[in-house]
C-alpha cells in the first residue's frame, strides 16, 4: 500500500471517531430551543464531558493535519 493509502485509512478512522465524539456530547437545549424557550443556564464542563470535549478538539486537529499532509504528498 502506498503512503497516501495509509493517510486515507487514517482519515477514515479519524472521521468515524470524530463523528462518534460529536454525537456523544450532550447538549441541554432539547426541544425547548426549537420553540423559542431560552436555555441561558451557564455551567462548566466537568469530568467525562470535559474530556470528551477536549478529545473532540484533538481529533479535529489531527484530522486537519493528516488532511494537509495527505494533500501535500498526493
Amino acid at each position: 500500500m502506498q503512503l497516501t493509502g495509509y493517510f486515507n485509512v487514517a482519515q477514515i478512522i479519524l472521521s468515524i471517531a470524530l463523528i462518534l465524539a460529536v454525537l456523544l456530547q450532550v447538549r441541554g437545549g432539547g426541544l425547548g430551543g426549537i420553540f423559542g424557550q431560552a436555555d441561558t443556564v451557564f455551567r462548566t464542563k466537568r469530568g467525562v464531558e470535559k474530556t470528551l470535549f477536549q478529545l473532540t478538539i484533538v481529533l479535529v486537529a489531527l484530522f486537519i493535519i493528516i488532511s494537509m499532509v495527505a494533500l501535500r504528498i498526493g
